[in-house]
């Protein structure tokens, strides 16, 4: 349970009355108890409303956002508001601003646009988020912290060179360890200061999209990107517990999203939240798949459905209407994969700007008399009545699968063996053939203890990290199954390749070497035939648990 203020199944979703008169505020009051909506996330981009400048904070209409939402029943999850930076702070303080990929640096705009290592954004975003701990740390509305706002995007500004030299100071301790760390004698790249080291973008090593000349200096940018963008986070999370440490803290994840290592986020999140966003043709088990793995980055701890459309995206290619019924489904699939809440984005509908075609429980015509209102609300009063029965259920599955980032980030990096080859719709697969046949499984991290399960599928494990083969080896002496693909066993954590034969460090314990790598375009086949007596002894060997 996150908190036991509302020990219930919450249901709400953002909240933007900064947009809209009082008017307008006693409709969206009225509407919310018809809806069963208990829980209000607010504040998510106020930055500006309440900082115009570098001395001045107004948290007055914060306040009365504050207690009237309360009065009328409905709690508060508080976001810190540091999502998008004011304007005068991009002015007088451009070390904010991102450099993006082609090494050209932002203007003002849009959101996440803000850099992760320049000092004034740290400064500002953890003062504001201690002065807003302090102020509201004993409101009765406040149920729990929303930091930022879904985190991502990298920058390659020269705050953020100059910090990448001092992590991989920490990470390989001298320059002579980092130039075997990346093979750097190939095209003559030995570094011999650290001064000379620069970000890996199209100015440099990348280009097209992700590939790279270099996998071990991409790989570590992104491990590095990750960190930065996760001590923004801390600096926040630490000034949030100072005044409340009893209050939970989060922030919105999003699913298999690519730039950041979520295993190592969630060592920080006191609960896990995600966004579930699928489109119309996403196939029922990746939606699944995606809920497991925002359970599993937390140790199979329940999570927050922070945000989900109640009927069409604004954002993707074809912004399909849910159709009747739909929302009320994915909601309950949420719920069944460990969700505690089932909150929506939005709960009016913007009239402006990107956002304004997004859905939303209230929609533009303003009043309860619309399918998509019903539906909230029918929803609403069933989870109410559901909660005693089924919060904080559990089921212990016997099949985990292997989701993680660095495997993935060096998988996607590589140079070969085809560009066909996407790491999320790989384990997917085997995913997929688990749920067709109802059996249950859980996304682990390598981290993971293994004992738990019966069989452990480790889909494209082109990385093998240090310990981790000798963890399968005593789970196969257990008794337990464990399951690889091609491409597997193939590099190290340095994306350095393991010679002697592939697949690596996994030769032993699957009791096979292959000698090359093949890649067949995409209207060629082929098989293998194994003889009879050579597959019975496979069958006959030790290693034959593995497979």
């Amino acid at each position: 349970m996150i908190n036991n203020k509302l020990p219930k199944i919450w249901c709400g979703g953002d909240y933007n009355p900064e947009q809209w008169d009082a008017e307008t505020w006693q409709e969206d009051n009225r509407m919310f108890k018809q809806a069963g909506i208990d829980v209000a996330t607010i504040n998510v981009f106020s930055w500006a409303m309440i900082q115009p400048d570098e001395e001045t904070y107004d948290f007055s209409f914060l306040d009365q956002t504050m207690d009237r939402l309360y009065q009328d029943g409905v709690y508060v999850c508080l976001a810190t508001g540091v999502a998008a930076h004011p304007a005068w702070m991009a002015k007088r303080h451009p070390d904010v601003l991102r450099v993006d990929v082609q090494g050209r640096k932002r203007a003002f705009g849009g959101r996440h646009n803000s850099c992760p290592n320049s000092p004034t954004y740290r400064k500002y975003s953890a003062k504001l988020a201690g002065k807003l701990a302090e102020r509201y740390k004993d409101h009765p509305s406040l149920l729990i912290w929303h930091i930022f706002n879904e985190y991502g995007g990298y920058c390659y500004c020269e705050h953020c060179a100059a910090a990448f030299r001092v992590w991989l100071k920490e990470r390989y301790g001298d320059l002579k360890k980092l130039n075997e760390a990346w093979n750097t004698s190939f095209w003559g790249h030995t570094f011999y200061s650290w001064e000379e080291i620069v970000p890996p973008n199209e100015l440099s090593e990348e280009w097209g999209g992700g590939h790279t000349n270099f996998q071990g200096i991409s790989l570590d940018y992104r491990r590095f990107m990750s960190h930065s963008l996760l001590e923004c986070y801390k600096l926040e999370y630490e000034e949030i517990k100072k005044h409340t440490p009893n209050i939970s803290v989060t922030t919105n994840l999003m699913g298999t999203y690519q730039e950041l290592d979520y295993f190592e986020w969630a060592k920080y999140l006191d609960v896990v939240s995600w966004d579930n966003y699928p489109s119309l043709d996403t196939p029922v088990s990746l939606t699944a798949m995606t809920h497991d793995l925002m359970r599993g980055v937390k140790n199979g701890q329940p999570f927050m459905l922070m945000e989900q459309t109640p009927s069409q995206q604004n954002w993707q290619a074809y912004n399909s209407l849910k159709r009747p019924g739909v929302m009320r489904l994915w909601s309950y699939q949420a719920v069944a994969r460990g969700a505690d809440t089932v909150m929506f984005f939005q709960l009016r509908r913007s009239i402006g700007a990107c956002e304004k075609y997004h859905g939303a429980v209230i929609e533009h015509v303003g009043h309860e008399h619309t399918r998509v209102f019903r539906e909230c609300a029918e929803l609403g009063a069933e989870l109410s009545l559901l909660s005693d029965s089924i919060l904080d259920a559990r089921i212990k599955a016997k099949v985990g699968i292997i989701f993680d980032w660095e495997n993935r980030w060096a998988t996607e990096l590589s140079s070969g063996p085809t560009i066909a080859l996407n790491y999320v719709n790989e384990v997917h697969k085997y995913y997929d053939a688990l749920f067709e046949l109802n059996i249950e499984s859980d996304m682990i991290g390598v981290e993971e203890d293994l004992s738990k399960y019966d069989i452990v599928i480790a889909p494209v494990l082109f990385m093998i990290k240090p310990g981790f083969v000798q963890k399968v080896e005593q789970f196969v002496a257990a008794g337990g199954t464990f399951v690889t693909t091609f491409f597997s066993g193939i590099v190290n954590e340095r994306d350095l390749v393991t010679l002697g034969g592939y697949p690596g460090e996994l030769r032993s314990l699957l009791g096979i070497w292959a000698e090359g790598i093949d890649a067949l375009f995409p209207n060629q086949k082929n098989e293998i035939l194994l003889k009879q007596s050579w597959a019975w002894n496979i069958c006959d060997h030790a290693s034959c648990r593995s497979r």
